[in-house]
């Protein structure tokens, strides 16, 4: 999530329907499958709104850990 909310407007524009995913080990040797999506927030052009989830692949992969974050064009970050 840091990664990307460190980005310009401008480059998250081009992420946008792109969804960026990831699967990574965890201490315990569990693997985790990460995913960022970059989405409008309520329409074209205006606030984007990052949301990334993690899950086990087990029964959290129906409801996984997610964080969102909204970013509006001048590149304030709510």
């Amino acid at each position: 999530m840091a990664k990307f909310a460190a980005l310009p407007y401008g480059k998250l524009m081009a992420s946008i329907n792109h969804a960026e995913v990831k699967n990574v080990a965890g201490e315990s040797g569990a693997i985790y499958q990460i995913e960022v999506n970059v989405i409008w927030d309520s329409k074209p052009d205006g606030d984007l709104r990052i949301v990334a989830s993690i899950d086990d692949g087990g029964w959290r992969a129906f409801l996984p850990l997610t964080d969102s974050l909204i970013i509006k064009p001048d590149g304030t970050r709510l």
